[in-house]
């Protein structure tokens, strides 16, 4: 049974959160905050498994209450917030205290349409549930020494274009651990998938561009990728790379529309092999599901390079797995080794040409 502390000071939220988590009989809500402050009083009491907390809340908000929850009793925390650039601010901040994920509010002029996130709100609480004593130890001392490098299989060199990420939930934790270690000479563009929707990714971007020695930026439709840029796909959009004259240039569709994550991680895969194939490195983070997997097996087989993240520091093990679990992942690398192993591996790649002719002629049509 999966413990949870619902906290928010709407009192119709905090009852529709708990009717919807205790529909599936594998969840039991043990109790409600009405503030931060009883929050982090009942989280030191109650000792939850996850607790779902409000962002905008009296007497202590969600981010101060989520920041003394890490001093003094760490657990996952999923953040409720509002679809709004405020909201959206104030999450991503959260995220950078420690929270482990979000769920968006859906909101309508006189309501809240909370039903609308049941499904996603279930499956994210069970998936952080199972990583709890994984990434919460408390018997672990802090004093720990960070894990030996580990060293990367011996791989061909190879004239790589582009380095190609795509990670889902406890991703803007682990995208702040990973895009900080990269260099401000990095040889070749990053483009990044994230799954998020409109108003976040922008945040994160411009929260993750003051912590990079590199540009981040949220994608636009046109845009010019170039080596010393980060791109993070725009939420509720796709991001597909297209060639023209030499020039890597970014499109953001809305199609296909009928894809289960927009943006969609597969498809930014896809789109980057055909335009670079055999020249790509690519990594899949943390997160839910399988998305990803079949544009990494694309790119592996056209004999580019693919990491996958480690189970140990996945917040959720799932598009990593697939990845591994299918045999096509070059390295299976802890968080804190990602950055490096990307780096090193650029730095002993051959001297990158420029787009050919008849490339950049297929691909822009």
């Amino acid at each position: 049974m999966i413990k949870i502390l619902v906290v928010d000071d709407s009192a119709f939220m905090r009852k529709a959160i708990s009717m919807m988590l205790e529909r599936d009989p594998e969840i039991r809500v043990i109790d409600t905050a009405r503030d931060g402050l009883e929050a982090v009083e009942k989280v030191k009491r109650l000792d939850p498994d996850v607790v779902t907390m409000d962002v905008e809340m009296p007497n202590l908000d969600g981010i101060s209450a989520l920041k003394q929850i890490m001093r003094e009793h760490p657990c996952p925390v999923l953040m409720i917030s509002s679809l709004t650039k405020e909201g959206a601010q104030a999450t991503i901040e959260a995220l950078g205290a420690g929270a482990v994920d979000f769920i968006p509010k859906q909101l309508s002029y006189v309501s809240l349409d909370i039903a609308r996130i049941e499904n996603e709100l279930i499956q994210k609480i069970k998936s952080i549930a199972r990583s709890r004593f994984r990434l919460f130890r408390r018997d672990v001392p802090k004093t720990t020494p960070a894990p030996v490098s580990p060293g990367l299989p011996r791989l061909s060199k190879k004239d790589y274009r582009i380095v190609t990420i795509g990670v889902s939930t406890g991703g803007p934790f682990a995208l702040q651990q990973v895009v900080p270690g990269l260099p401000a000479d990095l040889p070749v563009p990053v483009v990044i998938v994230q799954h998020m929707p409109p108003h976040f990714t922008r945040s994160m971007a411009e929260r993750l561009n003051t912590m990079s020695a590199l540009e981040v930026r949220e994608a636009e439709d046109g845009m010019e990728l170039t080596p010393g840029t980060i791109t993070i796909a725009q939420g509720g959009k796709h991001l597909v790379l297209q060639g023209r004259a030499g020039r890597i240039i970014a499109r953001t569709p809305d199609e296909p529309s009928a894809s289960l994550h927009r943006p969609c991680v597969d498809i930014l895969f896809e789109s980057a092999n055909q335009l670079f194939a055999g020249q790509i490195l690519s990594v899949v983070m943390t997160g839910m599901g399988k998305d990803g997997l079949e544009g990494a097996r694309a790119i592996k087989r056209s004999g580019g390079t693919v990491f996958a993240q480690d189970e140990e520091t996945s917040v959720v093990y799932g598009m990593p797995k697939a990845v591994a679990e299918a045999g096509i992942a070059d390295a299976i690398l802890p968080l804190d080794q990602i950055a490096p192993a990307i780096t090193r591996t650029l730095n002993g790649a051959v001297t990158r040409t420029p787009l050919s002719p008849f490339v950049a002629c297929r691909q822009s049509g």
